[in-house]
């Protein structure tokens, strides 16, 4: 967990394999009356274990963990 948050709060919206936005109906997420792009992050070597969040300025905001393959992006 400590490399996901040195990656999350150096480089949030590098796109690596293990950190891009997501697509389709889960690319944006909607806070107030802001639309923000919505990413996810992978943490582990295997990829189950996800963390999804988006940026607003300098902030990066956790809005949800996986500890496995969400069903929603399957």
């Amino acid at each position: 967990m400590a490399d996901a948050w040195d990656f999350l709060t150096r480089t949030p919206t590098e796109r690596t394999p293990a950190n891009y936005p997501l697509k389709g109906v889960l690319q944006t997420i909607q806070r107030g009356s802001a639309t923000h792009e919505r990413w996810q992050h992978k943490p582990t070597q295997q990829g189950d274990a996800r963390i999804w969040f988006y940026v607003d300025g300098r902030e990066v905001f956790i809005e949800q963990v996986h500890t496995h393959h969400p069903n929603a992006t399957k």
